[in-house]
């Protein structure tokens, strides 16, 4: 008989404290491709120096960091664990000929994204036929404020804390190009728009040049589950293509749906 699982409240007598100041690191570290410092780890994550450099020392013997002059990155002991816990991830061998099938209907990138955090991770990716694609790679952390699947597990999943992710206190969400919306007042109107018609787009807010767009996936039990979207350039994914692209993603989205389980309410 399996252990019961123990509240949130309850667990937290058992945590290690600097095991879980070590994955705070990771997950800092992965925020940044060039890297930290062990001082500004220790000065943003408010861990005293000493207390850091044993945990990078220990982290960097098992490799799951690596050093880069003065700089930590991750390590490459995390690829083959990020590529193990893909591999294990049931929804994503579900996914793979819907995906497949969406960039078969649409010519472009189709990916499928999961809830981790306050972030959107990619666990699949169809490439486009084109020659010249846009599209982030399995295993990529997408913030949740400027990605398509990001604003539909907003929408879906995470709609209750809007105000915890991006109200008075909260860290303000990075401006990564001139489209990006960064206020709770903007994002929540967004997210708004995207409740009401059943997809969320990316209009060239996480980078230039290039539009996405997403609806949700929902598991037998009609919780979300996941986001399924279509990456392209602007050049072919228009803005008059919008409700094109929407109803093939929303197809795609509900056959995904279906194959794991879930019945939409009739009426």
């Amino acid at each position: 008989m399996p252990a019961p699982v123990l509240p949130a409240s309850s667990q937290e007598r058992y945590v290690i404290p600097n095991l879980r100041n070590a994955c705070r690191i990771l997950k800092l570290l992965g925020s940044r491709p060039d890297g930290f410092k062990i001082a500004d780890l220790g000065r943003t994550l408010d861990i005293p120096t000493t207390t850091t450099l044993r945990i990078m020392t220990t982290l960097h013997l098992e490799g799951l960091v690596r050093k880069n002059g003065t700089l930590y990155e991750l390590g490459p002991v995390l690829i083959q664990l990020g590529n193990a816990s893909l591999a294990g991830t049931e929804i994503r061998t579900t996914a793979i000929p819907v995906l497949e099938k969406l960039t078969g209907q649409t010519d472009e990138t189709a990916h499928l994204a999961i809830s981790c955090d306050d972030r959107a991770l990619i666990v699949a990716v169809q490439d486009s036929p084109h020659p010249l694609r846009a599209a982030s790679r399995p295993g990529f952390l997408a913030e949740l404020h400027c990605s398509s699947t990001g604003k539909t597990l907003l929408a879906f999943l995470h709609y209750p804390r809007l105000a915890e992710f991006y109200g008075k206190g909260a860290a303000r969400p990075a401006k990564r190009t001139p489209h990006t919306l960064t206020t709770l007042g903007e994002i929540k109107r967004e997210i708004e728009l995207t409740r009401k018609r059943g997809y969320s787009v990316d209009d060239e807010e996480f980078a230039p040049g290039i539009r996405c767009l997403a609806a949700p996936v929902y598991a037998s039990d009609g919780t979300l589950a996941a986001a399924i979207g279509i990456t392209a350039s602007t050049v072919r994914f228009t803005k008059d293509r919008i409700p094109e692209m929407a109803g093939k993603v929303q197809a795609a989205a509900s056959e995904l749906s279906r194959l794991l389980g879930y019945s939409a309410p009739r009426g």
